[in-house]
């Protein structure tokens, strides 16, 4: 029996999106195609310079039918929304689940970090948790893919072929960290039907 979007939110599922460069055009095609029913939570880390106010929430909220908002720190996580993290701040996970937001030292260069949001949400949602790894070209994100599924979570990468700038999706097939790689296309289509409670887990 396929579960209803009532079971799905109350396992508390999570879905983390990671980017860089070429990040905007990607994002946007997948957080168009996800549904208005789409149960769990999404959190997104895009590389942004830190003296800039983001005008992401603003942007993906036009193209999405989900509410989208910059993330707060402290507040609850809820399924059906997307939360970007917003410039200057590392983007976590804490047990409740709970947001929250840290000025720690830049990992690889960025704040926020995409191995940071990863890493946090992993250790919270476990065998619950997909995570994707788009287009950039550093090689964030490729540590914190290979945490989520060490602790049974799914993963998924662009295929670095698709990829405006290939680094970031090599980055983490070199480390053996993706379930599976996806064109954006495909990845956007598969996203868009979820199951992550029905699935179990990983493949």
């Amino acid at each position: 029996m396929k579960p209803t979007s009532a079971r799905l939110r109350k396992a508390g599922e999570a879905v983390v999106i990671g980017a860089s460069a070429g990040g905007i055009e990607a994002l946007s095609r997948v957080l168009a195609a996800l549904p208005r029913r789409f149960a769990p939570a999404v959190l997104v880390v895009l590389h942004l310079r830190p003296d800039v106010p983001s005008l992401l929430a603003g942007l993906f909220a036009e193209r999405c039918q989900l509410p989208v908002s910059e993330a707060l720190d402290k507040a609850p996580l809820h399924g059906g929304h997307v939360y970007i993290a917003p410039p200057g701040y590392h983007l976590l996970v804490e047990a409740g689940p709970a947001l929250a937001l840290s000025v720690d030292p830049p990992v690889k260069f960025s704040r926020p970090s995409i191995d940071v949001l990863f890493e946090s949400a992993a250790w919270v949602f476990r065998q619950r948790l997909l995570g994707i790894l788009l287009t950039g070209a550093s090689d964030d994100g490729a540590q914190g893919l290979a945490t989520i599924r060490a602790e049974g979570g799914r993963t998924w990468v662009q295929d670095p072929v698709s990829a405006a700038h290939p680094a970031m999706p090599l980055a983490a097939i070199e480390r053996h960290a993706p379930d599976e790689v996806l064109s954006l296309d495909t990845l956007a289509e598969r996203l868009g039907e979820l199951d992550l409670a029905g699935r179990g887990g990983k493949d």
